[in-house]
């Protein structure tokens, strides 16, 4: 009947979506969604300091104990509050404007820290570890500078808060540091350094250990983060490297990164190589910057030897391809101004753009910098902001990646008319953080991006495995998560020996306590045995003595009859 398929179908459907919903993972990532239970004594809390170029901003993390397999890593999770909102302070400016007056550095932290210790039981401060880890604006200082501030910081924080902190908890990281970073946060929200499930895919890994045989567990995802000024790539290189000449082997040096992440430097389950690389002035609005100063160089140029007055007015300007149809602009360099007006042709700012990544000969990246091989037939690929921002803000197709339909979507875009542009964005057709500014440049940047992806990085056009996203698990996925797993990766390692001494110890304590039971009831026995054996031997010499008593009155009383008369 049909009630009763129309019931099997339901009761299975509710099978099936509990078993997703009861998944480890997914259990995972709905715990770390909820309020920090910060009674609970079992957590380990942890503290990182992001001292960024224009601001600081402080992350209080939290992890549960650790399970007891060495090959499984601390489930590290950012703290919420009381209102499931997580705990993180900014401040600015960046800390590297103290750089003449470096002995105010632990004042300007002094909030942060403050509100990661109102929120980190005061129980547990002893034992959380506190990390100040700088970036670009910190880079840009001479040394000196540098390590004044860090000098300071050393100094004064453990004046005012007892976290643990050291040193060697302070530090100005690399690009190349802070790129590794985020790629272990990502691929550790999204579950790749777990153990290999039979549904997912899966790569060969040699770890380069001698004798050691290829692991095979799960493929990790590499990220590409295009920001306004960069462009960040990192992603695993599973296989060992050959290079063609001493020269590449240097450069491949400089972008490739070996470590463990593991708690055990024995066990290679966790060893990994990544390629991570950062691009100076191949950010999106840096890119558009370096091409309009060419715009403006090459025009006066060409007006002065063919005595030509293109772009110098509205009525004559500079045909630009990369601007959408119609569209009226200006730049203005060294009290130069050029004007532009909009040609919305996408084939030709695509050629228009690709000389600025400075592609050499024999090389697959931008600026000519070593790139490691990439298996396009086994990879996976996250782009995040303008990655993001290009298909999602104005052309409404962000997550998952096609060439195909991104080349017509941002074809169509280009050719227009800005009138159009400009009503679409009014009739709220676009996403909420399009703009002006947006609508302007985006015919510019989706070509960027394009001619990032596959004339720089070298991506198939087919390629498959290209996400971009703006949050992982709805969430922000920040690089300090990537820098306190990486820091306290040997935390486990410790753990796991002190529960072994735990369980060794009691058991001694057992074995010691059993056999002092045993010898103390052996020499009660001992003792009653005794006391039983010198009763008996005092039975037995009464007896005696009284048998000699009766026979000694019996011969006292036979005497006494012989001498009666």
């Amino acid at each position: 009947p049909s009630h009763v398929s129309f019931r099997l179908v339901s009761a299975m459907s509710i099978f099936f979506i509990s078993l997703c919903l009861f998944h480890p993972r997914y259990l995972s990532i709905a715990e770390s969604m909820e309020t920090t239970d910060i009674h609970n004594p079992a957590l380990n809390y942890g503290i990182v300091v992001d001292c960024g170029s224009s601001g600081s901003r402080v992350f209080v993390y939290y992890w549960p104990p650790h399970n007891g397999n060495p090959h499984t890593l601390l489930d590290i999770r950012q703290m919420r509050d009381h209102d499931r909102k997580p705990v993180v302070k900014k401040i600015k400016p960046g800390i590297s404007t103290l750089a003449n007056t470096p002995t105010q550095a632990s004042d300007y932290l002094h909030p942060l820290l403050s509100f990661a210790a109102a929120h980190v039981p005061k129980t547990k401060h002893k034992e959380t570890p506190l990390y100040i880890l700088c970036t670009a604006g910190m880079r840009l200082l001479p040394d000196s500078q540098q390590a004044a501030i860090l000098e300071d910081l050393v100094t004064d924080v453990p004046l005012e808060f007892d976290f643990l902190f050291s040193r060697s908890h302070a530090e100005v990281i690399s690009g190349k540091q802070e790129g590794v970073y985020a790629w272990i946060g990502i691929n550790f929200v999204l579950g790749r350094f777990d153990h290999a499930d039979e549904e997912d895919a899966t790569v060969e890994v040699t770890t380069g250990a001698q004798n050691q045989q290829p692991i095979s567990r799960r493929r990790t995802v590499g990220i590409m983060d295009m920001g306004g000024a960069s462009l960040q790539i990192a992603y695993e290189v599973p296989s060992a490297i050959t290079f063609s000449s001493p020269q590449e082997e240097e450069a491949g040096k400089s972008v490739l990164a070996d470590f463990n992440l593991g708690c055990d430097v024995e066990h290679t389950q966790h060893v990994y190589r990544v390629y991570v690389t950062t691009f100076l002035g191949f950010g999106g609005n840096m890119a558009r910057q370096r091409y309009e100063d060419q715009l403006v160089n090459n025009t006066l140029a060409k007006n002065r030897l063919l005595t030509t007055q293109t772009g110098m007015s509205e009525d004559k300007p500079y045909l630009d391809p990369c601007l959408p149809v119609g569209l009226s602009d200006t730049v203005t360099r060294d009290n130069r101004t050029l004007f532009l007006r909009g040609q919305g042709d996408w084939t030709r700012c695509q050629e228009a753009v690709r000389p600025f990544l400075g592609l050499h000969n024999g090389t697959m990246s931008p600026g000519g910098v070593y790139q490691a091989p990439i298996n396009f037939s086994n990879s996976e690929f996250y782009g995040f902001s303008e990655f993001f921002y290009c298909m999602e803000d104005v052309l409404r197709m962000g997550g998952q990646y096609n060439s195909e339909r991104y080349s017509q979507a941002a074809t169509d875009y280009c050719s227009t008319k800005w009138s159009t542009l400009k009503q679409r964005l009014d009739n709220q057709l676009f996403s909420q953080q399009a703009d002006i500014s947006r609508l302007k440049y985006q015919c510019f940047k989706s070509a960027w991006m394009f001619e990032v992806l596959h004339s720089g990085f070298r991506f198939p056009s087919d390629y498959p495995s290209l996400k971009t996203a703006q949050l992982v698990y709805d969430k922000e996925v920040q690089w300090t998560l990537g820098a306190i797993l990486f820091k306290t990766r040997f935390l486990p390692l410790r753990d796991l020996q002190q529960e072994t001494l735990r369980q060794n110890h009691p058991s001694w304590l057992r074995s010691s306590f059993v056999y002092n039971h045993h010898l103390f009831s052996l020499c009660i026995l001992v003792v009653v045995l005794a006391i039983l054996l010198y009763i008996l031997r005092l039975r037995r010499i009464h007896q005696r003595e009284q048998r000699q008593a009766e026979a000694l009155n019996l011969l006292w009383a036979e005497e006494g009859e012989a001498l009666l008369p």
